[in-house]
């Protein structure tokens, strides 16, 4: 089977309509952006989101970005978004991520969250990403490398660290379908995947300080998951979830 583009994921995965889920992520996206920037005020910002979904998060982002344009290929997703979101610096199309209908340097921020293993070729989007993002601008990026316990699609142990052939027919056996789509990089290809921005790694402060970056619903302070959360950051970054700030090279006036 030919791997493509998921066409209607959000038919697949109602979880993307969760309100609350959604917004929890889109705090953790304003507080991770305004501490690398060291300022509260994001207003002069201009944002696109990259696989933007339900458009949730979005929403959100408008009332402290300046400008928030979330595109996704997934045309139901965009159409829901389009009924139930309506504001002035707020806009949706259905878009490539991998063939974006910009301008070159055009947006200070691109948020590019849990994408890069639904598309057919990321190397592609990452160069979109650069290509659009203004200098000295920048890519929110959260992610995970196929070095998991638990596939977070489809729960499944292990299921992201078997060989493609397997992987199928895991998927199968299990009942969850008949292909297992999502393809994640290792460690060192996804960091070298991203070799033409600086990266600023915040995996490790968030889980540090979960509170400061409205992670705690996650991971409670004093837990033992929280715990055990730090000594795996501190000991085996690889293995953590990933947020990394990708700066493009070059001056920038933000």
């Amino acid at each position: 089977m030919t791997r493509s583009y998921q066409l209607k994921y959000s038919e697949l995965k109602p979880s993307v309509f969760n309100l609350a889920e959604r917004e929890r992520k889109a705090v953790t996206l304003v507080r991770v952006c305004q501490d690398f920037l060291q300022r509260q005020d994001l207003s002069h910002l201009s944002v696109l989101d990259v696989g933007s979904s339900s458009g949730i998060i979005d929403n959100f982002l408008a009332d402290h970005f300046g400008s928030v344009t979330g595109i996704d290929i997934d045309a139901p997703a965009m159409a829901w978004a389009q009924a139930n979101f309506d504001k002035p610096n707020l806009h949706y199309a259905q878009g490539d991520a991998m063939q974006l209908a910009f301008a070159s340097e055009q947006f200070d921020v691109v948020v590019c969250s849990h994408v890069y293993e639904h598309v057919p070729d990321a190397r592609t989007m990452f160069d979109e990403i650069h290509r659009v993002l203004k200098p000295g601008g920048f890519c929110y990026f959260s992610g995970n490398n196929r070095v998991m316990w638990m596939e977070p699609h489809y729960r499944l142990p292990l299921l992201s660290v078997l060989p493609r052939p397997l992987a199928h027919r895991y998927m199968r056996l299990a009942g969850k379908g008949e292909y297992y789509h999502e393809q994640h990089l290792s460690y060192r290809a996804l960091k070298a995947l991203c070799s033409s921005f600086q990266l600023h790694d915040y995996s490790r402060a968030i889980i540090q300080d979960p509170a400061r970056f409205g992670a705690d619903y996650m991971l409670t302070p004093g837990s033992l998951k929280w715990r055990l959360a730090k000594t795996v950051a501190r000991r085996a970054p690889w293995a953590t979830p990933h947020i990394w700030l990708l700066q493009k090279p070059g001056d920038t006036a933000a």
